[in-house]
This record gives structure tokens, sequence and C-alpha cells, in this order.
């Protein structure tokens, strides 16, 4: 795993579409529980080189209800985004994640994690790449039927501030799924 992860973090494939060039953010253990599969890093985590070390962060963090020492335990948990580098400020946020780097890299990082109990699927990228056509049309729908991908699949929005008009139009998010979801991870990870 060790070898894997230098090898990842001296990517450059698509070093030319970033504009602050790549700087791959990955965390894994051969030990790893559960795999957080988000979208790809924002700026501040670019900047500090630790993933989901931002608002995104502190949010995903308060759903699970696990400390900071918890969440960035990689015997843990396992975090690794679709895109592994920050792919640059679009028109109303970030650009999608590269394409690159899911199929370059996960199966490689899956097959040194032998003991993976779940997968948390955050956002609508990793929902359509990981559940592929049993992913419902929007994200909304996926998130509501997330019993459905039990118990291998946890499937989340992304926590980005940015969502709270999502989560207050959607009131069973946080009183269903949250709940549930605590209940699966503290599970895993007692």
């Amino acid at each position: 795993m060790k070898t894997l992860l230098k090898e990842i973090s001296q990517c450059r494939v698509c070093d030319k579409h970033l504009a602050l060039g790549a700087r791959p953010i990955v965390t894994a253990s051969m030990n790893s529980r559960i795999v957080i599969v988000g979208q790809a890093p924002g700026i501040a985590v670019h900047n500090s080189g630790i993933p989901w070390n931002d608002k995104s962060g502190d949010n995903l963090r308060n759903w699970m209800d696990i400390s900071r020492d918890e969440f960035y335990d990689v015997d843990k948990f396992a975090i690794i985004p679709m895109g592994f580098c920050y792919p640059g400020k679009g028109k109303s946020g970030d650009l999608p994640p590269r394409k690159e780097c899911a199929p370059l890299w996960h199966k490689k990082l899956f097959d040194n994690m032998p003991n993976i109990r779940l997968i948390m699927l955050i956002g609508k990228y990793a929902h359509n790449y990981y559940l592929k056509s049993s992913s419902k049309l929007s994200l909304t729908d996926t998130v509501k039927n997330y019993h459905e991908y039990l118990p291998e699949y946890f499937v989340l929005p992304h926590p980005s501030p940015l969502n709270n008009i999502w989560q207050k139009r959607n009131e069973w998010f946080k009183q269903d799924v949250v709940p549930d979801m605590r209940s699966v991870v503290k599970s895993i990870i007692k």
C-alpha cells in the first residue's frame, strides 16, 4: 500500500488540465474499514494537503458524529475522491472531478484494502460511477432510497455548505438518513 500511495502522490496524468497543478490527495491503509468516496479536493484542501479539511469536512464529521481523530485514523477511514486533485474553479463552484483518477487508481486501492466493510458514496459523481444504472435519476431519489445500496454502499449528498438549501428542502435526510448512517459507521469503527 505504501508503494501505491507514493505512486499516486507522484501522479501527473492530468497536470496540464489543472490550474494549480497536480497535488493528489488520498489516504488509505490496508486496515481501512470504511472508504469515503467524495468528489475532489477544494481549494482549502489543495492548500493544506489534508482531505476534507474544510467546512464540508466539518459537516461530514458532524453527520457521522465522529471526531477529527477518528476521521483521520486511516485504519478506520480511507479517503479516496473521484478526482484526487483540485480541478479548478467553474462558473458556479469548483469544476467536476477529473475523469482520469477513478479508473486509473480506485481498483488498485480497493484491491489493497481487504478489510473494507462500507463504501460511503458522497455526491452524484460517486453515485453514478459506483452505482451505474442502479443510481436513480436524481441525487435526492438516490439518497432517499439509500437502503437499496446497503450493506456495500451508503449514499449521501455532498456536505458542502452550498447544499444547505437542499437539506432544508429535504428534512427527511437529517431525520432518517443521518441517524442510520451514524449507526452503521459506529458499528464498523467501534
